[in-house]
């Protein structure tokens, strides 16, 4: 498996742009999932408390034969977490649920604005961070308002937002966004449950490139500068989605999938979930 791209982080450090998540796996196929991955040439594992695997992605971690210090690995606070003493236990949790000393990346999950609690957390996890308990911190589903707050309140600003990103969803706004201020895009659902595997410029890049539908959309994040972490369970779909890299769309393609932006969400509202 040849090297893939690393994405600079605006803490000094790098990101896979590639990677694989957690969510939906299978507690008992979990540790699988992770060693299988790690052996295709995969280095970045997505994962988060509520998906309740933290214990498989620590095993899968053990018994690999990749060195942990080759792995990027983030989890995330969930929502009934938030608050200064209720994320610092959340983090510690998780750290012993996985089994390490540190992750790579913490994320906030959602921002929960009704509870009005997301900027103590973001405090917390400068905290973590600057007590070594995390080596890097950003947020995930987080809206311009929400990144204003915290940037302007802390003089911290993510390493990254973990968005739903898709071709029928592609948040323009909000990646030009994190562009300005050096926070990597990360695509979560990249694949828009397939609602676009049909469409026109979706098939006319996989006749051209011999490629999947789903190859086409994921080499579309990485030519968009996003990382991405599509799931899968089965190692036919693990090696499928990490088999970006010896092909290109055109300038052409990349603007006609462009078009097959409807703002539509397969995920809740960021602004109302909590």
């Amino acid at each position: 498996m040849q090297d893939q791209p690393r994405l600079a982080l605006n803490d000094g450090r790098t990101i896979p742009q590639v990677g694989f998540g957690l969510w939906q796996v299978p507690v008992d196929r979990t540790a699988h999932v992770v060693r299988e991955g790690l052996a295709m040439g995969y280095r970045l594992i997505d994962g988060a408390a509520i998906y309740g695997n933290e214990a498989g992605l620590g095993e899968g971690l053990r018994t690999a034969t990749v060195p942990r210090d080759q792995v990027f690995v983030t989890t995330k606070v969930w929502n009934d977490r938030q608050g200064r003493d209720e994320a610092r236990r959340a983090v510690e949790e998780s750290l012993k649920r996985i089994g390490v000393d540190r992750v790579d990346l913490m994320l906030i999950h959602w921002p929960c604005p009704d509870k009005g609690l997301y900027l103590e957390t973001w405090k917390t996890l400068i905290d973590l961070r600057d007590e070594g308990r995390v080596t890097s911190i950003g947020v995930s589903n987080f809206h311009v308002p929400h990144l204003e707050r915290i940037i302007g309140e802390t003089g911290v600003v993510p390493v990254l937002n973990q968005i739903e990103l898709h071709p029928r969803l592609q948040q323009a706004a909000l990646r030009a966004f994190h562009a300005r201020h050096g926070i990597v895009t990360q695509s979560w659902t990249p694949l828009g449950q397939g609602r676009s595997f049909d469409a026109a410029p979706i098939r006319a890049a996989a006749e051209r490139t011999g490629k999947s539908a789903a190859q086409v959309i994921l080499r579309w994040h990485v030519q968009l500068g996003c990382s991405v972490i599509p799931r899968s369970s089965r190692e036919a779909g693990l090696a499928e989605n990490l088999d970006l890299f010896d092909f290109a769309l055109t300038e052409e393609e990349m603007a006609a999938i462009s078009t097959l932006d409807i703002g539509e969400r397969t995920g809740p509202d960021p602004e109302r979930f909590s």
